[in-house]
């Protein structure tokens, strides 16, 4: 894993001098002036507006099942202490899977203020761009220099365009692997060999079996739908699924994803899967899925199944990888946590992030919730979760391994996370980005397209080669060609 991640380290910085290139048609933000994103009304000065003996109260917007229904509770257990720590309240907004990309796009554009937004490889690189995080490189080692100890150098380079560090990474999982989660007993209700099942072809006939036994959808959706469809491609960070090249494809070739024969096969499957109801009629309307899926799809690590997944359902549940693990720039970048460009307070913000990450107490705040509502310490100082009502999604938060452990488990889960780093498949654009300064209205009009059709897509709703076929007419009005040949371009250049 360090050879790739030296790998990335190197393509990073090659990055940094593609990005130079578009930086004259960005906002300059390099924390010398005025901040905020391009359309947005906040500025502000860079420097720290806290007083020495100031509370200052962070506003963090975040993805995950919604605002708990205790979070009150957990502010008068959470701000006291931060308070005492570094003179800091925190103010979270947590944001439902199915609202996310909205409301993010929404605050992102419109210069609403907030302090720290979460982020990930679909928008990072476009958000820096517009100008959206502040620069942390002049104080990141000061204001939070065990943070910056704590995470690897290599996470730093991978959040870094053109010199600067435009986020705090997350350290844990830097590849990507996705698994069928099962409920095991469902399963051997209906004696599905639920192990040997690796592709979606072989789960029609299973899911069939517990839909129309049970009488209820057996794999439902949100309006997100099932992107694991494409994973195998890496888009670049276009903030399109549709554009990309597959993750072993050794020419290189950029694509029309969406027109590959094996993404249409599995839109087709889904296709198959609507139509007989083993996905939830409602499922390209609705933000939010009910907790309990029979069977589902989730990107994480094995024992995931015993120490999340499962319990989050309230059963005993099982993970069989689906596809290989792979790491590309996107998911290195696949959680990070930005400092808004326009923030008050950028150094607080570290101070604060410093303690999400490193500090058990708040770790285990954020991961868990209400301690005595929805998890208890045991004497050997481990965690006893008391229920699944946290809605707060850990994985955006910091990183994993200063979470304390279950009573449950059996072993650290941790390592499980380090192995399959370490074992990931490199994509074949792994150290390439993209400038996209010659592209960005085309960009931005495909992305408008893609986001208008995904839902129906990605959840099977409508039949894939007619939408497919609608899709690309409209991406090719908005600027698709341009796209794949300008992007093609730069990769041959880079690879040659």
């Amino acid at each position: 894993m360090k050879r790739k991640i030296a790998l990335l380290l190197s393509f990073v910085l090659i990055l940094s001098t593609i990005f130079a290139g578009c930086s004259k048609n960005t906002k300059d933000n390099t924390n010398t002036g005025s901040q905020g994103t391009n359309n947005g009304a906040a500025t502000t000065t860079p420097a720290d507006n806290a007083s020495k003996d100031e509370v200052v109260t962070l506003k963090w917007l975040a993805v995950g099942s919604g605002m708990p229904d205790n979070y009150d509770a957990w502010l008068a257990q959470i701000n006291p202490y931060l308070e005492e720590k570094i003179g800091v309240n925190i103010d979270m907004e947590v944001v439902s899977w199915g609202d996310w990309g909205n409301r993010r796009n929404i605050l992102v554009n419109s210069g609403e203020y907030f302090d720290i937004l979460f982020t990930d490889g679909s928008n990072f690189a476009s958000d820096v761009a517009l100008g959206a995080y502040y620069d942390i490189k002049d104080i990141v080692k000061t204001s939070s220099p065990e943070l910056y100890s704590y995470i690897p150098e290599d996470y730093w380079s991978a959040v870094s365009i053109n010199g600067n560090v435009y986020g705090v990474p997350t350290y844990k999982d830097s590849s990507m692997s996705n698994y069928i989660v099962w409920d095991k007993a469902m399963a051997d209700k209906y004696s599905i060999d639920y192990k040997n099942i690796h592709t979606l072809d072989a789960l029609t006939e299973p899911l069939k079996k517990i839909t129309e036994g049970e009488g209820v959808a057996a794999f439902p959706m949100d309006q997100n739908g099932l992107s694991m469809i494409m994973s195998l491609y890496d888009s670049m960070g276009l903030g399109i699924p549709a554009v990309g090249v597959k993750f072993d494809d050794e020419s290189r070739t950029v694509v029309n994803v969406l027109e590959q024969p094996d993404v249409m096969s599995q839109l087709k499957i889904l296709n198959e899967w609507y139509k007989a109801g083993i996905i939830n009629p409602d499922a390209p309307s609705t933000s939010e899925t009910p907790t309990y899926k029979a069977v589902s799809v989730a990107q994480g690590w094995p024992s995931a199944a015993k120490t999340t997944w499962g319990p989050n359902m309230g059963v005993e549940a099982e993970a069989i990888q689906i596809n290989d693990t792979i790491v590309s720039n996107e998911t290195v970048r696949g959680s990070v946590n930005a400092i808004y460009s326009g923030s008050k307070y950028p150094e607080k913000c570290l101070e604060f992030l410093q303690l999400v990450n490193l500090d058990t107490k708040v770790r285990d705040a954020f991961y868990f919730g209400v301690e005595g509502e929805n998890f208890k310490y045991t004497d050997d100082g481990k965690i006893e979760r008391l229920n699944t009502d946290w809605k707060m999604a850990g994985y955006t938060q910091g990183t994993f391994f200063t979470v304390s452990q279950l009573t449950t488990d059996e072993f650290n889960q941790w390592d499980e996370v380090k192995a399959l780093n370490e074992n990931a498949k490199p994509s074949v654009l792994l150290g390439f980005n993209v400038d996209y300064s010659k592209i960005q209205n085309e960009l931005a009009n495909c992305r408008e397209v893609y986001n208008k059709y995904k839902s129906e897509l990605l959840t099977g709703a409508t039949n894939p080669e007619e939408t497919v076929a609608k899709i690309t007419k409209e991406l090719k009005a908005g600027g698709l060609d341009t796209i794949l040949t300008e992007v093609q371009n730069q990769i041959n250049a880079y690879y040659k």
